[in-house]
């Protein structure tokens, strides 16, 4: 059975769905209406759903895709997950409607398949800039999918972004965010929210909005480039907005082995390139980065 639209829904264990009035829920009728245009025509958005709860909205909208009940530019949004998931499959949990958590599907039919590992990063970067559009954040990223902001002088994590794959013609890209998350309320040390980081507007909608439109203009650029992350600007922006640029890290690989090294660039593919003491430029595809210090 699929949940009701939250803004519809009345159905939280007190019965009353504004119990939170720091927390309103998120307006699923108003968001179509501003996102989603009659036909398809003029919008990469199709559909947005809001649902109250749900295990994960990236495993929903990937089973969706896998049996053809879900168009490029789905949108699914809920209002809590229970079993949502961050790269390594680490759990990702957070009090209902304490953030946003969607995902959404894409088809890049006309970009060459080796090109798609860029869509996590075209994702960051397109996240970044419609939050410091509406909540005037300035917002950093950590290659390869966490969003960063400044609490207290401390950089601190407030979201991230997760890409699957929905069989040989779709991936499906999640992301979470921060957004009222109070001090008490953070899962590790290191999170935070755009509320901890003095955003000027913590309304969901408003930046779920942004977000999205932010996603469509990136989106739509790198298509129409044919995926090359030079010609379409993605290259440049994403090296501009990369905190982990410039820095000595550690990436831990998988089979337990681990690289350190200067973080250089980001090279054509996405992957991370790592100078190394022994003077060796390394190319991390996948791994966990940990910042250790800024490069002398």
């Amino acid at each position: 059975m699929t949940p009701r639209d939250a803004s519809d829904a009345n159905d939280k264990p007190n019965g009353n769905r504004w119990s939170d009035l720091d927390r309103p829920p998120l307006n699923g009728a108003a968001l179509r209406r501003a996102l989603v245009r009659e036909g398809g025509h003029g919008s990469l958005w199709c559909d947005i759903e809001v649902v109250e709860r749900t295990g994960s909205t990236n495993s929903d909208l990937v089973a969706r895709a896998a049996a053809g009940k879900a168009s490029e530019g789905a949108v699914l949004v809920a209002e809590e997950q229970s079993a949502g998931r961050g790269r390594l499959d680490r759990q990702w949990s957070a009090p209902a409607r304490s953030g946003l958590f969607f995902s959404v599907l894409l088809k890049p039919a006309d970009v060459p398949v080796p090109r798609w590992g860029w869509l996590p990063l075209l994702t960051g970067v397109a996240v970044a800039a419609g939050l410091s559009r509406a909540a005037g954040v300035d917002t950093a990223l950590k290659w390869p999918n966490d969003l960063l902001v400044i609490v207290n002088g401390e950089e601190r994590k407030t979201g991230g972004i997760l890409a699957e794959r929905a069989g040989d013609d779709a991936v499906v890209i999640g992301i979470g965010i921060n957004v009222t998350l109070r001090e008490d309320e953070l899962p590790v040390p290191g999170a935070a929210s755009l509320a901890l980081a003095g955003a000027a507007t913590t309304d969901r909608d408003t930046v779920l909005r942004t977000v999205l439109r932010s996603l469509e203009e990136w989106y739509g650029k790198w298509r129409e480039a044919g995926g090359d992350p030079v010609a379409s600007g993605l290259q440049e922006a994403y090296a501009a907005g990369c905190a982990t640029l410039g820095r000595v890290v550690r990436a831990e690989l998988p089979g337990e082995r681990s690289i350190t090294g200067e973080a250089v660039a980001v090279d054509g593919d996405g992957r991370l390139v790592l100078a190394t003491a022994e003077g060796v430029q390394e190319p991390v595809g996948a791994g966990d980065i940990v910042h250790l210090r800024a490069a002398e």
